[in-house]
């Protein structure tokens, strides 16, 4: 299957069957252009036996997934069984990348591991002093004409890794743990905020600090970026907006006192997140005024995704929600009982799910506009 990324004003979008990164884009940007119907009715469920907070990734018609006993799955989207499965030596939070036959994930043991896409044999690992728990991203290199890969560790640091060997190009440290996705921007820089309250801008091709920004509370969640600003909620109360050329604050959002966990999404002039208040809120991208709130029984720590007119999401209450962009009115959810904090992967019609009792869900759209 083809995979395409669209470029306009800074927005990318995933014009295909496949969802082969977290969050969709390099520019983390949650966005798909995926038309899904109007209900959804389950397809098949798979059981990987363990607690699941890891986000599925799909390509070629096969779903990848990390679970809490450090097994990666791969499982066939047609029929929901098994196709290889990889053992890690702890457990794998983090959603894996996948990018040009391999998949790249990272596992709570402190390596990140490169496996063929196809049958799932090791080809290289690469170690972090410290946990991973954000996905990698993935670059090319305008000097060194390279693929790399960008990943944040527990250690403190970012790490660039070449995409074939596994070795080591550069690492920057920051000054406390990193749990997001860096987010490449331009394809010059990555983009990243951590537990140490400040948001980075940082040279791709060296790692040379660009821009360091402080912030008014630690970020969990990853940076959506485009049009020269980064978007990211912070783990107080408040999301915002950053000139990355310049570090100035454009705007600060506060509805409630919570904080935010999810990555936000954005479309062409609004931008979508979760809260622990319950709420998914949609903010205008000029301004930072609310436009609309929609409340759930549940807090809401999935990341939002994009699709033509509707938003895709998760909650704590054991949810998978569709809402309508336009107005944040639920068009169509589905109860499978259990807390879903992972991010879902969109394809054509279809959303897989993991959910935090250990299962992965596909689901299918129906009544399409």
């Amino acid at each position: 299957m083809l995979w395409i990324f669209v470029f306009c004003t800074g927005l990318q979008t995933l014009n295909s069957a496949d969802w082969p990164m977290h969050r969709g884009n390099p520019g983390l940007q949650g966005k798909s252009d995926v038309r899904l119907g109007n209900s959804l009715v389950l397809k098949w469920t798979y059981d990987t036996g363990e607690f699941l907070k890891s986000s599925v990734v799909v390509s070629n018609e096969i779903a990848y997934v990390g679970s809490e006993n450090g097994i990666l799955h791969a499982i066939d989207t047609r029929t929901g069984k098994k196709k290889w499965i990889f053992k890690t030596e702890m457990a794998i939070e983090a959603p894996p990348l996948l990018h040009k036959g391999k998949v790249i994930v990272g596992s709570t043991d402190g390596f990140l591991y490169s496996i063929n896409q196809e049958n799932g044999k090791f080809l290289w690992k690469y170690e972090t002093m410290g946990e991973i728990m954000g996905a990698a991203n993935q670059a090319f290199r305008p000097k060194a004409q390279d693929d790399v890969f960008i990943v944040g560790s527990y250690d403190n640091f970012v790490h660039c890794v070449n995409a074939d060997s596994g070795k080591m190009l550069w690492k920057f440290e920051a000054q406390n743990y990193i749990n997001g996705v860096p987010t490449i921007y331009d394809q010059k820089y990555v983009v990243f905020g951590g537990c140490d309250a400040m948001l980075y801008v940082i040279r791709l091709e060296d790692g040379k600090n660009f821009k360091s920004i402080e912030v008014e509370a630690p970020i969990a969640a990853s940076v959506a970026v485009a049009d020269g600003v980064g978007y990211v909620g912070d783990m107080d109360r408040s999301v915002s907006a950053f000139d990355l050329q310049t570090g100035e604050t454009i705007w600060n959002y506060r509805d409630k006192s919570f904080p935010y966990f999810s990555s936000p999404a954005i479309s062409e002039k609004h931008l979508f997140i979760g809260g622990r208040d319950k709420g998914m809120h949609c903010i205008d991208r000029v301004s930072g005024k609310r436009i609309w709130r929609f409340s759930a029984r549940g807090r809401i720590d999935s990341s939002p995704v994009i699709t033509f007119d509707k938003i895709v999401f998760g909650s704590m209450d054991g949810k998978l929600y569709i809402l309508s962009q336009a107005d944040g009115k639920e068009i169509a959810s589905y109860e499978v009982g259990e807390p879903i904090s992972s991010t879902p992967a969109v394809t054509d019609r279809n959303i897989i799910v993991g959910c935090e009792d250990g299962k992965v869900y596909a689901f299918e759209t129906e009544n399409l506009k």
